[in-house]
């Protein structure tokens, strides 16, 4: 999920296309071009070629898309040649989370800026149908649905993770740990032992996506009020900030356990496992408000898992792409074991990259934005949802995302 840069969801005025290709020159000098791109043009886009519209009122695309690129012939497997990418819905401050739900056969989206939640019905109309869920959500993040069908949501603003239960009451899983409160935490899985794991960054320790700490390296000058159009922060929400942590949260005994720490992941973002469990994958994005040292390496790591939690750590990928540093974001995997990940970089390489489980890059998607997080849904489970600033984006796929990611 999306790292918190200043700029990156606020970018509200279309661009031109004569904009845009004024700009590229500042594109190719810029490791954060894609951010300032981050609108969506209703222009050609000058991605692909011939140069292709978004919309509704869009032009048929020749088929295999050219913006669904193939790196390996293993990508073959996974890859349906005949579905184009479409533009689903644009008018979101910063969408995140999305979370497929198997039971109601919806798609539920936060958008971290305006604090709503999204359902996203598919079979409401050609393009599907976008409705309100949840008004107030504390400015939520990361989403996902337990075994037993539970959502379970990270708030950035209140800083905890809470699952709604059956009956509509809400059980609150982890606020605080060691006595401390929680940063904002980012995303959120269901492990195959019924564990739920969630990353825990500061990149919702700000105005915009939660609210700023009340003193610390996150407000160090103590110009931003905490409590400004805040009335549960006081009471509820953390106010400090601690370290980075990859949490834990037992299913039996609802023990909070920090399973990495900042010198293991600094700045983590999207995470997910192996379709057997065997590993996880856990991104480092972005530098949270009033983070220290170690930083982020804006890579994936990849851990082992014995007895349920984390060894072995390693780099899974650095990320880069044609040279340039790219950003990775949300995670997930399909049944083959392949990594899809988001990538936030320079227009015409930020997207979707593709990877197998040896780490090689098989595929990318190409979007005219950067995807903050994504996941597989549908009643088959093989259409990718894709998350993109403003817009939600999806493809039909010839694979399906393990179920517990």
């Amino acid at each position: 999920m999306r790292d918190g840069k200043a700029g990156a969801g606020g970018s509200a005025g279309r661009l031109t296309r004569r904009g845009l290709l004024a700009g590229l020159a500042g594109v190719a000098a810029s490791p954060v071009a894609g951010h300032a791109l981050g609108s969506i043009v209703s222009g050609p886009s000058v991605i692909s070629s011939p140069p292709r519209t978004w919309g509704a009122e869009e032009t048929p695309v020749n088929l295999p898309d050219p913006d669904v690129l193939a790196l390996d012939p293993s990508f073959g497997l996974v890859n349906y040649g005949n579905a184009p990418l479409r533009k689903l819905w644009q008018g979101a401050g910063w969408l995140e989370g999305p979370a497929w739900c198997t039971v109601g056969r919806f798609l539920l989206l936060s958008d971290t800026i305006t604090g709503c939640q999204y359902r996203y019905d598919p079979e409401d109309g050609p393009q599907g149908h976008v409705s309100l869920y949840r008004r107030e959500s504390f400015n939520a993040n990361g989403n996902t649905f337990d075994a037993e069908g539970r959502l379970v949501t990270c708030e950035h603003g209140m800083r905890r993770v809470i699952r709604w239960e059956h009956d509509g009451s809400v059980t609150v899983l982890a606020d605080r740990y060691r006595g401390r409160t929680l940063n904002s935490p980012n995303d959120v899985v269901a492990a195959p032992d019924g564990s739920i794991w969630f990353t825990d960054p500061a990149y919702g320790d700000g105005v915009v996506e939660g609210h700023a700490d009340v003193d610390g390296p996150a407000n160090p000058q103590r110009h931003l009020n905490p409590y400004l159009d805040a009335e549960l922060t006081s009471q509820y929400g953390g106010l400090r900030r601690q370290e980075d942590h990859t949490f834990r949260v037992d299913a039996k005994t609802g023990k909070v356990e920090a399973v990495l720490g900042q010198k293991d992941v600094a700045g983590p973002n999207g995470l997910c496992f192996s379709p057997d469990g065997s590993r996880l994958y856990v991104a480092s994005s972005g530098v949270g408000p009033g983070a220290q040292p170690p930083l982020p390496d804006h890579a994936i790591h990849v851990f082992d898992l014995k007895q349920g939690r984390p060894t072995n750590g390693r780099l899974f990928t650095d990320f880069t792409l044609a040279g340039r540093a790219m950003r990775p974001d949300g995670l997930r995997t399909d049944v083959e074991g392949n990594l899809w990940c988001g990538a936030w970089g320079p227009l015409g390489l930020c997207g979707v990259f593709i990877y197998n489980p040896h780490g090689q890059m098989i595929g990318r998607i190409r979007l005219p934005v950067g995807c903050s997080n994504l996941t597989f849904g549908g009643p088959k489970r093989n259409i990718l949802y894709m998350c993109c600033g403003t817009a939600l984006f999806s493809l039909i796929t010839a694979t399906q995302g393990a179920g517990h990611s």
